[in-house]
């Protein structure tokens, strides 16, 4: 299954192709188009509910399911976005080879970066800068939701991240109020 996975993003990526496909950690479809596939995530450039782009999202192959390459009504959408002047994004230096190299090349890339743990914790999402990354761990310098720095980092085990985010507009509006962490 994630080697046909893998192979549908691929061609996806390469024409160009809107994809849509579900989860099982949320409700609903995710739609986008694909920028990169590794061997165990993948990166798209998102596209909301109110059609225009918002940031991208890294998900692992394994979680996807229901994949419709292209997508149903991806005209409408394709028209939808050109009238409304957005641009999708053609190059971006976040590598998907592995997920230590795609934790450190979207924080290189992006203010704030966002992790999920949805199988240990599907409601939460963390949100910050890498402080450090090392023997299958990351430490974490978040920011809340009223834009304030945490004071220390906090630690979480890399296999239990099955989805990463940035460059969205949630992560642009913290980091516009909260600014970047000063770090004694």
């Amino acid at each position: 299954m994630a080697k046909t996975c893998s192979s549908q993003l691929a061609r996806a990526r390469r024409n160009r192709l809107l994809i849509k496909f579900i989860r099982p950690f949320e409700d609903g479809f995710v739609n986008g188009y694909v920028l990169d596939v590794g061997p165990q995530f993948f990166l798209i450039v998102l596209i909301n509910d109110e059609i225009r782009f918002n940031g991208f999202q890294c998900f692992r192959l394994a979680d996807v399911r229901k994949l419709q390459v292209p997508a149903n009504y991806a005209a409408f959408v394709e028209a939808a976005l050109k009238k409304r002047g957005e641009r999708m994004p053609t190059k971006l230096s976040v590598s998907v080879a592995s997920l230590p190299e795609l934790l450190l090349t979207a924080n290189d890339a992006f203010p704030l970066i966002t992790i999920h743990r949805e199988q240990v914790d599907p409601d939460v999402c963390h949100i910050g800068r890498i402080a450090e990354l090392h023997e299958g761990r990351l430490s974490l310098l978040e920011i809340g939701p009223d834009a304030r720095w945490d004071a220390k980092p906090i630690e979480y085990r890399l296999r239990e991240i099955t989805r990463v985010d940035f460059g969205g507009g949630y992560e642009g509006a913290l980091h516009l109020v909260g600014g970047n962490p000063v770090i004694d």
